[in-house]
């Protein structure tokens, strides 16, 4: 058997969407089972391609010559579909990488979601896609389809009826049903589709092959992806700079977020930095936008591919108007809690629309009253108004149960068509309900609507933050970061231990001195100055404080002696058993802001780095951000910066500014030295650091580093 090759995301898809001819192995003459589905679905829609139902039977099945074996047909088809259970799907594969098959959709189950049996069929369809370079979908998918030349590789009753118009989304979804249904919703509502691909099991073909290869393809203007789970997220990091390189905005619906693999970890770190957190994080990294439901994902999607490429809203302004002040107040909370700024409007603004209606409440929102739809011209003139108002805010217009009257449907139409030719390049956003055809009329002007006040204004936000990540094409470069000999035993050990070797490695650690008898501590107290900081050193005990381990602001020499025997007596009666290796003694800094930072992994991403405020903030809050590592120092200060808590660092009214170019270069420091230790390091943890004033640094005040064998698996 030959190489085994494993392909780039995007490599060797165009049969799925393309192919020019197309065999269907376990082919029925049955339209409603899964054999039949597409042989009918391929004529139905008029394939004009070469269709080979392979059937051991032979015959004829739905008017076309089947075949007994794949081996019998005039031609190597260039995609397979097969349909057999999954006893005989291995051998129908095989059959088909003999035969030269490019690509093969697999709709069967029964495979590594169905048991150890299962796992190993796939495992070896995976073997010989790959050893002969053929494509393989699923198993246990919904296919694929291509709509321009009707490449229907799949069995979805969203095809069952309809064949959708060709146009500009392509869908790209691990779930079958999802995928289908977001199909059924994008062709009720008239809208052209580009490719559907749904991936199941992804034995080969995975999430990023799909979202590469529709980013390059030229009838594809967006991506609707839906995601449960991600198992390679280098190759969806490359597939996802494909997207943002080619300007195709993917939007994903992530769903079944997941936790690192262990209920608690020894470190905050680990329990602060979850799984989705990473992937939000790699998603705004990479230029993806995530979405929070099924319906943002196609209303939001479908706006992006009307306003595309030059109409996107470029800045978090908005004018609003609705009849009834009601809807106004609606509105403008649901805006602002998405982001969205209301500024007033002019005073000539507000005098050209009372000159048309005197009764209107001309404020943001604007208050128009119902007289705004008496007829088509005085309507034209108020969306004018708010359109000249300002050269870059979107205009957004409620509609209640205007579209149900067709007298009223006829107004807005009409002054809506005139509004589009008058200022082909501004943007109108129509919340509304109403009959599908009516509906369809508004969004071939190019006018996106949205279904509630509440979709809107996410639908507002999101559309402004993929304006701003088109505005760069660039992807993320990672700083290069080269791995390292082994850390020496002590980094593990304890807190001491651990200081010691990022000390060596360049981070700020104030001087500390660990003692193992009272006379020691006092000795080191002297010779560092008060106040000073006492501190168990115990590997049993990676949290402190809580076995009343710590003994803070100690100011003389007696208080010194008194903490030390405390601190024995403390741990003593909290943790009997936990071997104390000693007394921490450091100075007590104070005079600043705490942050706390680390290092946890994900086993998908490998390791994270996490920033986020110390103290009670983190937890109490979950005041933190995270990313995959290395960062560079400009990437971590975007990360400080987006705390909730960051005005406080920032020097909140009148306060002192602290050091954030100091942390931000610490947490990149930490984020590479992480990355270079990768296979002995599982998590580290220093909380707190202290942030001192702008130009004076940090220091980190606490630390403990887990090695990998120490983690559950």
């Amino acid at each position: 058997m030959s190489e085994p090759i494993h392909r780039a995301p995007g490599e060797g898809m165009d049969v799925f969407f393309h192919a020019r001819s197309m065999a269907v192995i376990g082919a029925s003459s049955e339209i409603s089972k899964i054999g039949g589905r597409p042989i009918h679905l391929l004529r139905k829609y008029g394939y004009s391609g070469s269709i080979y139902p392979i059937n051991p039977k032979g015959g004829e099945i739905q008017g076309l010559k089947a075949y007994t074996c794949l081996a019998d047909t005039p031609e190597a088809p260039e995609l397979a579909v097969i349909a057999v259970p999954a006893q005989h799907a291995v051998k129908a594969l095989r059959d088909c990488a003999t035969r030269g098959v490019k690509a093969v959709v697999v709709l069967s189950s029964g495979f590594s979601e169905a048991g150890p049996t299962g796992m190993q069929w796939q495992a070896e369809m995976t073997d010989i896609a790959r050893s002969h370079g053929m494509r393989l979908l699923g198993p246990n998918c919904l296919g694929s389809l291509g709509v321009a030349n009707k490449v229907i590789g799949s069995f979805s009753v969203a095809l069952e009826d309809h064949m959708p118009m060709p146009g500009g989304i392509g869908i790209v979804s691990q779930s079958g049903n999802i995928g289908s249904y977001t199909l059924q919703i994008l062709v009720q509502r008239g809208v052209g589709i580009s490719a559907m691909l749904t991936t199941g099991n992804e034995a080969d073909v995975d999430l990023a092959d799909g979202i590469a290869a529709l980013a390059c393809d030229p009838h594809t203007r967006v991506i609707l992806c839906c995601m449960e789970t991600c198992r390679d997220g280098n190759r969806l990091r490359r597939a996802l700079d494909i997207a943002r390189k080619n300007k195709t905005p993917v939007f994903v619906l992530k769903i079944g977020a997941t936790e690192l693999g262990q209920a608690a970890a020894a470190s905050h770190t680990g329990a602060l930095a979850g799984s989705d957190d990473v992937i939000d994080a790699v998603f705004r990294r990479h230029g993806a936008l995530r979405v929070g439901s099924h319906e943002d994902l196609v209303e939001i999607g479908l706006a992006a591919e009307q306003l595309l490429p030059d109409r996107l809203p470029r800045t978090a302004e908005a004018n609003l108007i609705a009849a009834s002040g009601g809807f106004c107040i609606m509105m403008a909370d649901a805006m602002s809690s998405a982001g969205i700024d209301l500024p007033p409007l002019s005073q000539a603004t507000q005098d050209r629309i009372h000159a048309v209606l005197p009764s209107a409440i001309t404020n943001n929102p604007l208050d128009s009253s119902a007289q705004i739809s008496s007829k088509p011209e005085t309507l034209l003139e108020v969306l004018s108004s708010l359109h000249e108002d300002s050269g870059a805010r979107v205009t957004i217009l409620f509609q209640s149960l205007a579209l149900y009257s067709s007298r009223l449907r006829g107004i807005y139409i009409e002054a809506m068509t005139a509004l589009r030719l008058r200022y082909p390049q501004r943007v109108l956003i129509v919340i509304s309900r109403g009959p599908d055809d009516a509906l369809k009329q508004i969004r071939q002007l190019g006018i996106p609507v949205f279904s509630t006040i509440d979709a809107a204004a996410r639908g507002m936000a999101g559309l402004v933050k993929l304006s701003e990540l088109l505005a760069s094409t660039v992807p993320y470069e990672s700083p290069t970061v080269v791995k390292q000999d082994s850390l020496p035993p002590i980094a593990f050990q304890n807190e001491y231990g651990a200081k010691k070797v990022l000390a060596e490695a360049g981070f700020d650690i104030p001087v500390e001195r660990q003692v193992s008898s009272l006379d020691e501590a006092v000795e080191a107290a002297q010779a560092m100055g008060f106040p000073v900081v006492l501190k168990v050193v115990s590997k049993d005990l990676p949290h402190k404080t809580e076995a009343g381990g710590v003994a803070l602001n100690l100011s003389h020499t007696e208080a010194v002696r008194a903490a030390y025997g405390r601190i024995l007596s403390n741990v003593s009666q909290h943790a009997p058993t936990a071997r104390v290796e000693g007394i921490l003694v450091a100075p007590m800094l104070q005079g600043g802001i705490e942050l706390i930072a680390g290092i946890s992994r994900d086993p998908v991403f490998g390791p994270v780095v996490m920033i986020g405020m110390g103290g009670i903030y983190a937890e109490v809050l979950h005041d933190v951000c995270v990313q995959v590592a290395p960062v560079s120092e400009q990437e971590a200060l975007k990360m400080i910066r987006s705390l909730r808590l960051f005005p406080l660092l920032d020097g909140v009214r009148g306060q002192t500014p602290m050091d954030q170019q100091a942390a931000a270069s610490l947490v990149a420091k930490l984020s590479e030295f992480a990355c270079r230790y990768s296979d002995q390091v599982a998590e580290i943890d220093l909380n707190p650091i202290l942030v001192r004033p702008r130009g004076e640094g940090v220091a980190v005040l606490d630390a403990l580093m887990i090695p990998m064998h120490e983690k559950s698996p």
